[in-house]
């Protein structure tokens, strides 16, 4: 049966002190707005309202779908709420800065910056019918991303959907990571009724029961798959699939001929799925980034043959004795 999606805010609409501009996105947990505050200046505002629990077909209010699923709205709000409070003590250019967070139409609002550039799916996309993402650019990408997923876990947050849409590369080439997937999270782990709500192949497969518990290497989870889409083009197998049967490619058979061995061996680390074996930390994946890799085997093959032909013709041919 098919879940019956929710009637978004109408263009024009005054919420509090902002005025709803167009809708950005809507999916089974929240819509997301475009909006102006009084000043005019652009924010993006995320609404609960999870399409399994609740309804609104026309108007402003919501009405939960049975008094089951009005205890686990309820919950999910709590969830959500508490999470725009922690994301509002984190000041930091790497993460999406929520403004203002408040309640309203039986439901939250979170207020958030308005990134402007293009998301790094949309990189991946561009940069994958040519060669792939450069590994210069990935590093890049990712040292400075984790400088903010370091913040958010130093505030016993963890943002839980870590993926190429929810990585934001503004014009100067700053990265951003955006949509916090931790109260979706808290709100299915609960409640086994709920569809989940994580992104499969990003998600790591902890993420997939409650025996496991989660930490900061979920993430990190997420952070390889991420770097495995740029040099893929594609989400690496689903975690639960991965249990039954991996077939996650060797990447150093698959790409060695145009990233370096540490970076391969850096995305693998990421991608174990025993999280035992997955770096603990950002500190210490960024270590990683930091550290310069050698050729790609290509390169180092040709470098070989160059250097090889060089001595050929830079050595002196041995004197024959009269």
């Amino acid at each position: 049966m098919t879940t019956p999606s929710n009637q978004p805010l109408a263009r024009g609409y005054q919420l509090q002190n902002y005025t709803i501009a167009k809708l950005l996105s809507a999916g089974g947990f929240s819509i997301v707005y475009l909006a102006h505050d009084e000043n005019d200046y652009p924010v993006a505002i995320k609404e609960y309202l999870p399409n399994s629990l609740v309804l609104r077909r026309e108007g402003t209010q919501v009405q939960a779908t049975s008094e089951e699923n009005l205890a686990l709205f309820r919950h999910g709000l709590k969830c959500f709420f508490e999470e725009g409070k922690t994301l509002a003590h984190i000041s930091h250019p790497n993460i999406v800065r929520v403004r203002n967070f408040f309640r309203g139409n039986d439901t939250v609002y979170m207020v958030m910056e308005y990134e402007r550039g293009r998301t790094l799916q949309k990189e991946i996309q561009l940069k994958h019918d040519r060669e792939g993402v450069d590994e210069k650019l990935i590093r890049h990408v990712f040292y400075h991303l984790l400088n903010g997923l370091r913040e958010v876990h130093l505030n016993k947050l963890l943002h839980l959907d870590i993926k190429p849409a929810n990585i934001y590369i503004r014009k100067d080439g700053s990265p951003v990571l955006l949509d916090f997937g931790s109260a979706r999270q808290a709100l299915t782990a609960e409640h086994s009724k709920l569809a989940p709500m994580y992104t499969p192949g990003f998600a790591a497969p902890e993420q997939y029961g409650k025996k496991e518990p989660l930490g900061p290497w979920t993430d990190i989870y997420g952070v390889g798959a991420t770097m495995y889409a740029c040099l893929a083009g594609t989400a690496p197998p689903a975690a639960d699939q991965r249990l039954k049967e991996d077939k996650l490619v060797n990447l150093t058979e698959r790409y060695g001929d145009r990233y370096s061995p540490e970076l391969l061996s850096l995305i693998d680390r990421c991608l174990k799925m025993d999280q035992d074996l997955r770096p603990q930390s950002v500190h210490q994946v960024q270590k990683q980034l930091l550290q310069p890799g050698s050729p790609p085997a290509r390169k180092r093959t040709l470098m070989n043959q160059l250097r090889r032909t060089w001595q050929t013709l830079t050595t002196k041919p041995a004197r024959v004795s009269e």
